[in-house]
């Protein structure tokens, strides 16, 4: 089977939900969150991480989180530019999330961890 590799910024939160699971499902999303939006490269999401998530969120910390799904995801989901070409986005609506979490191949990975801006480890 060929399977591609997305990438999930995440909080606090959403890393200890994730780890809870055995690192194999994301949580539902809330109700004010219709869509589950993973990306498609690491750049993006180390991006989010590093100046969103370590900088807002109320730990002032950032993960980043890959995993691996088969290729045809990408013809199930619409990949939506979100900014410039570097800003893929596959779009998943949150009712959705359950039959998107059985495709994932293997476990979720935390590959990178940004504190307060900087990145202080990674991990597979």
């Amino acid at each position: 089977m060929s399977t591609v590799t997305l990438f999930r910024p995440v909080g606090e939160v959403e890393l200890r939900l994730v780890a809870e699971s055995g690192w194999r499902t994301f949580p539902p999303r809330l109700p004010e969150q219709p869509i589950f939006y993973p990306v498609m490269n690491a750049d993006y999401a180390e991006q989010i991480a590093r100046d969103w998530n370590s900088k807002h969120e109320p730990s002032r910390v950032g993960h980043v989180l890959a995993f691996d799904l088969p290729v045809e995801v990408t013809d199930r989901w619409p990949v939506h530019i979100a900014g410039g070409r570097v800003h893929e986005e596959l779009w998943v609506p949150s009712e959705e999330l359950s039959a998107f979490n059985q495709m994932i191949v293997g476990s979720i990975r935390r590959i990178a961890t940004y504190r307060a801006g900087a990145r202080v480890e990674e991990a597979e």
